[in-house]
């Protein structure tokens, strides 16, 4: 198998020939990266700055010994898979190197092919080991971002919940607040609401302001930056040196702020804020565009609420007046009709002279009909009135 890019050996073997065999004559023309070293310490230094993939080692080594120098490696953190060279009879010494970390070896006199043999099946340890650890990081990267994802849509759904049920705009304030700083890990965030009278955006709502900023909450707050959102009804993300010129700096070096909008008024802004100078992306501002359109939701239907509510109250002020009215129509015409009632008993009881026959009767009929209106009227008027 041909080595791969940038595949680096280190040999470390005093007899020149040997080190020449094995650096010059057989790795090199492969393709191999390959420096050499004639003593344990120059090898030491060139394996903490070159780095190899793998490592060749003389056993007999002049000053320190092979076996001297897997331990200074150890000693280093150097864990590179090391090949070790020995002369026949010497495999005592060669166990006992493996017992200090070597992986494979080799006996003199040296023969290409079992030199090449070594190297690719250190190599091939070396690959695989990557390739784990590759395959690791991918694995912790995405299980990372599933953490994320999982994290992002459980703050959202808590959001769209919170909505529906929880009928303290307050709470509710508090818990959007909360949920776009967490969706958008940002090191603080707030929510302002406009004043219906003034036109101002007022602080309903934060996570994590500084004492100076959180004292404004139920007041106008202007960072600079969410009246240029306010204007455009767009969402913004700023950061870095364009950012200082705008009051908002003083609390961080990125920043994202999101519209709540009923149609296109903005009635609310979101704004999150990073101190450091790494910048909001397309996913977090999907994630706040998102918790806007809830908010939105909350908003309109506390605005219907409220304009019920105001229906209704107007409604029973009309028939609380429109019954007031009744009442007094009740006893004005009661009034009139005992004044008319009393004439006709007068005339019937001949107090004002004797009547003929007809007389009475149209004078009765007369009297019997106002009497049975009264009695009518006083009737309607005792009957229980409906609740409000």
């Amino acid at each position: 198998m041909s080595p791969q890019l940038n595949e680096k050996i280190l040999v470390i073997d005093a007899d020149d020939h040997s080190r020449d065999q094995i650096v010059r004559q057989t790795l090199q023309p492969l393709g191999y990266q390959v420096m050499a070293a004639e003593d344990a310490g120059s090898a030491i230094r060139l394996a903490l700055q070159f780095q190899p993939d793998v490592i060749i080692a003389d056993l007999n080594l002049p000053g320190l010994s092979g076996k001297d120098m897997l331990v200074a490696f150890s000693s280093q953190g150097i864990n590179t898979p090391v090949i070790v060279m020995a002369e026949k009879g010497e495999e005592p010494k060669v166990i006992q190197a493996f017992r200090l970390g070597a992986s494979d070896y080799f006996l003199r006199p040296i023969r290409e092919p079992e030199v090449l043999s070594s190297v690719e099946r250190a190599l091939k340890q070396v690959r695989e080991s990557r390739s784990r650890q590759k395959l690791d990081e991918q694995l912790k990267t995405a299980n990372s971002e599933l953490q994320r994802r999982l994290r992002e849509m459980t703050t959202i759904f808590a959001v769209g919940r919170a909505v529906i049920s929880v009928t303290d705009q307050r709470v509710l304030f508090e818990k959007i607040a909360e949920a776009i700083t967490t969706v958008s890990e940002a090191d603080m965030g707030w929510l302002t609401l406009k004043d219906d009278k003034s036109k101002a955006f007022v602080l309903v709502a934060h996570r994590h302001l500084p004492d100076s900023w959180s004292k404004k909450i139920n007041e106008p707050l202007d960072d600079g930056v969410s009246s240029l959102v306010a204007m455009s009804a767009e969402s913004l993300t700023i950061h870095g040196q364009p950012l200082a010129k705008f009051k908002i700096a003083s609390l961080g070096k990125a920043v994202l702020v999101a519209p709540i909008k009923v149609q296109q008024e903005v009635i609310g802004l979101m704004v999150v804020v990073r101190k450091a100078e790494r910048p909001f992306g397309p996913g977090e501002q999907h994630l706040l565009e998102a918790i806007a359109d809830y908010a939105s939701i909350s908003l309109v239907n506390s605005r219907l609420f409220r304009a019920l509510a105001h229906n209704v109250e107007l409604a029973q002020a009309g028939e609380r007046r429109k019954n007031d009215v009744l009442q007094n129509l009740r006893q004005e015409s009661q009034a009139v009709l005992q004044s008319a009632v009393y004439p006709l008993d007068v005339v019937l009881g001949e107090k004002m002279g004797p009547l003929n026959n007809e007389q009475k009767q149209a004078l009765t009929a007369a009297q019997n009909s106002l009497k049975r209106l009264s009695f009518l009227m006083n009737q309607q008027a005792t009957q229980p009135k409906p609740k409000d």
